[in-house]
């Protein structure tokens, strides 16, 4: 799979902007419950080129798709424009004074994998409107725009993470993230002074946000928590679990619980691990997030359960399922030497159980959204 941004045609354009796909390291469904995530940026790019227009309108073009779309103020877009329109409305409705615009979007982020392309799509648009603007809006105020208006326009019931990491990743590092003050801290990440890496494996099941199972999932959460008189999930904390699970009568919300209150502490314990330079370690906690994702949330596929199994039989230190669930891809830690051997057992695995073939790269940290031209 190629790491370059597909090309956009040529100009001229006012301004051009790129920001990343990414890859969360641990800390899944942990965003909508107050709790803690770390994602990295891929080096995947969306890029996104903008030519002011006088009127009043906005027209967006797809590179991928072959489509352009044009909409005003008053009007409800559908479909992958809506990312881009939904950006448009929540700054309008944050008081910005949004110039008409066109743009032309191109993309390598791989779509429906559960690497974020819609944050992607969502930042460089993002990035773009307020470059025209002349907008001063911080960096660290950006992700919650772009999440509502994904939350809000578009309708799907995401956490923050994704629209921070593509702003706020930098390279060669990871992004904690406590998804209740906003806090970052840059974790250094450097794998290949370890003589690691990280492969992602792009199952091909399906993955898509805007479903009945992520919402349930998010709803039973809220239950929970209100049950167990807590803010969020994110206040139970590990040594408050065994006893808020007997407060809770119906197994699969207890199931539901365990998973967020024992995933932020696999966080936290990867950011301990990273901090004191030992990435190794970090390996089985990656492992026991998949099972807690497959056991507990009940979240993963054949697919993703397949694909984590044969890399953890080919040598991989840890791995498991990245992203909100129902297909998308598998990150394993692996030796940098052994990534080709993890991947070929991968693509065995898929070919004896009857799946089309995986997608296979590896990657490193790589940097948030950033102008490129313009």
């Amino acid at each position: 799979m190629s790491t370059a941004p597909q090309r956009l045609p040529d100009g001229p354009y006012d301004c051009v902007w790129a920001s990343p796909g990414r890859v969360n390291l641990i800390g899944e469904h942990t965003d909508y419950n107050d709790g803690y995530v770390l994602p990295f940026a891929l080096p995947h790019l969306t890029v996104a080129g903008a030519r002011r227009l006088a009127a009043p309108e906005w027209r967006i073009a797809s590179e991928q798709t072959g489509e352009t779309v044009t909409f005003t103020a008053d009007e409800k877009v559908e479909g992958w424009a809506a990312y881009a329109a939904g950006i448009v409305w929540a700054l309008r409705e944050a008081g910005h004074d949004v110039p008409g615009a066109e743009l032309t979007v191109a993309s390598d982020v791989p779509f429906g994998a559960g690497l974020s392309s819609s944050a992607a799509l969502e930042c460089a648009v993002m990035a773009c409107l307020l470059d025209l603007a002349g907008a001063d809006v911080p960096l660290a105020d950006r992700p919650r725009l772009a999440q509502r208006a994904e939350n809000a326009y578009v309708g799907a019931p995401t956490g923050i993470m994704d629209q921070s990491a593509s702003t706020l990743c930098r390279a060669g590092h990871a992004l904690f993230l406590d998804c209740r003050s906003l806090a970052t801290e840059q974790v250094p990440f450097d794998l290949a002074a370890q003589g690691l890496a990280i492969l992602v494996v792009d199952s091909k099941a399906p993955h898509e946000h805007v479903s009945g199972e992520y919402a349930a999932r998010r709803r039973s959460c809220e239950q929970a928590a209100k049950i167990l008189d807590v803010p969020a999930l994110r206040d139970i904390g590990a040594g408050g679990l065994d006893a808020a699970l007997a407060r809770l009568d119906d197994e699969v919300m207890r199931r539901r619980v365990r998973h967020v209150v024992t995933e932020d502490q696999r966080v936290l314990d990867t950011v301990d691990a990273l901090r004191a330079g030992d990435a190794r370690a970090v390996g089985p906690l990656l492992t026991a997030s998949h099972a807690s994702m497959r056991d507990d949330y009940e979240i993963t596929v054949p697919e993703v359960d397949t694909a984590v199994a044969a890399a953890l039989a080919a040598g991989a230190h840890g791995a498991r399922m990245t992203g909100g669930g129902f297909g998308g891809c598998v990150l394993a830690l692996v030796d940098a030497e052994r990534c080709a051997e993890v991947e070929a057992a991968v693509r065995g695995a898929f070919a004896d159980a009857g799946f089309a073939p995986p997608d296979a790269f590896a990657v490193t940290p790589a940097e948030g959204t950033h102008r490129i031209g313009g």
